[in-house]
């Protein structure tokens, strides 16, 4: 059925149909958003990475038995 794949005008179509619904003044404030979210969520994940591999391990070491683990 789709032996093609993506063709060019596939995107045009679907390039249209977005500038119809969303409406051509509403676009750049929306890219504009969405560029800001994935450069917040860039930052947050280097910054879990970057904590994660220098304090997980000491941080489960040093947490207490509780009776709750024994089970």
């Amino acid at each position: 059925m789709l032996r093609n794949g993506l063709e060019p005008w596939h995107l045009l179509i679907v390039a249209i149909v977005v500038i119809v619904l969303f409406g051509s003044k509403k676009l750049p404030d929306t890219a504009r958003s969405l560029g800001r979210s994935m450069r917040i969520l860039k930052s947050e994940a280097k910054a879990l990475k970057e904590e994660g591999g220098s304090s997980a391990a000491p941080a489960e070491q040093a947490r207490p038995a509780t009776p709750a683990d024994a089970g």
